[in-house]
């Protein structure tokens, strides 16, 4: 009876021996866990800076008259797109024709007179050459005196007749760049004074905008002026619309406002197609302190304290590895030392980890190197 009941205490303790065999396998195999990783790798870094700004006209001006009159004509209106040197407005100054027509009489006279004088003193000239001492020196010297006088009044009665037609010119206001009219101020029969007068508020006729290149004026804080220079790229969200657009940085005034701190940068934006209107608000995004070809890692792959990182080595196993670290991106860490390109590093949970476990790696798709 003992025999038997030893017999089956043995049976039944082989049983829970093989039975417990497997659990601890699957236990062991429990026990090494996945982890999540990204390989190391290089990366243009950079911060951005978003920075409100509003579109201008790259030339806006108020199209004056140069003379004084009254409009006879006007030829463009609100939104009429024009072309340079086109004609916008025309001035009826009836005195201006009148002391044309004066300034032309009195070269006519001058013209005559010269031809009589100067005919004078030429014969004169050859009549003492062939006989000499047959023509007083008195005479001589009179005739050539009036060819002078007569000289001098016909250049003088050509330039009243060139600054004469030149006013009437002006009568005639063109378009001194091509653009858009914005305003205009002036109807057929209104009084314009001449925009060259200083002691009149003279009103212009019209107001002409160049739309077709726009200028970005947007103030960079001074920690970020080192990094701004000509052709750098800049890309623009415009409010108003559904997509950005990019330029470059043109000019720059390369001096601080000492009550803003802030440095005034100016990009040009090519607006062919007339789809931003000037006074419509935009984001400037600049890119500013840039690393080029940077040691990069996920930020969640930095331990607390920003001082090391997990790194999985070729043996499966976690090697905690110290790390300095640079510029900090909303996504990245640039690493200055204790990385290389292609190192494995951990990312997500770091608490359940500890140095020298093993695990098995299972490479993040999003941020794998392609």
């Amino acid at each position: 009876m003992l025999s038997l009941l030893a017999g089956l205490l043995g049976a039944v303790v082989l049983t829970v021996i093989l039975m417990r065999e497997p659990a601890r396998a699957s236990a062991e195999l429990v026990s090494i866990p996945d982890v999540a990783v990204a390989r190391v790798g290089t990366e243009d870094l950079f911060r951005e800076v978003n920075i409100p700004a509003e579109f201008r006209p790259y030339a806006d001006v108020d199209v004056h008259a140069k003379v004084s009159g009254f409009v006879r004509q006007m030829y463009v209106d609100i939104g009429d797109r024009v072309k340079p040197g086109q004609l916008l407005a025309v001035l009826e100054v009836p005195e201006l024709t009148d002391e044309l027509d004066h300034a032309s009489a009195t070269l006519t006279r001058a013209e005559a007179d010269y031809k009589a004088s100067h005919l004078a003193y030429q014969r004169l000239l050859a009549v003492n050459k062939d006989h000499p001492n047959l023509i007083a020196q008195q005479d001589l010297d009179t005739a050539e005196n009036a060819d002078a006088s007569s000289s001098g009044a016909l250049a003088a009665a050509r330039a009243d007749v060139e600054k004469y037609r030149t006013l009437v010119a002006y009568t005639r206001i063109a378009a001194p760049f091509g653009g858009v009219i914005t305003k205009r101020y002036a109807d057929p029969g209104a009084l314009i004074q001449a925009g060259t007068s200083s002691n009149t508020q003279a009103m212009p006729l019209v107001r002409l905008s160049d739309n077709r290149r726009l200028r970005l004026d947007f103030p960079v804080p001074v920690d970020y002026v080192r990094g701004i220079h000509d052709d750098v790229p800049v890309t623009v969200q415009v409010d108003a619309l559904s997509h950005s657009v990019t330029g470059k940085i043109a000019r720059f005034s390369n001096a601080v406002d000492q009550s803003t701190r802030t440095m005034t940068v100016e990009m040009e934006v090519d607006n062919r197609q007339l789809d931003i209107v000037p006074g419509m608000y935009a984001t400037v995004m600049l890119k500013v302190d840039q690393r080029p070809h940077a040691i990069a890692v996920p930020i969640e792959a930095v331990r607390a304290g920003g001082k090391s990182v997990y790194v999985v080595d070729t043996q499966h196993r976690i090697q905690e590895r110290a790390i300095e670290v640079g510029l900090e991106t909303p996504t990245k860490y640039e690493v200055l030392s204790g990385l290389k390109d292609g190192d494995l590093v951990v990312i997500g949970n770091l608490s359940q980890l500890r140095p020298n476990q093993q695990v098995e790696a299972r490479l993040t798709a999003s941020l794998a190197r392609e």
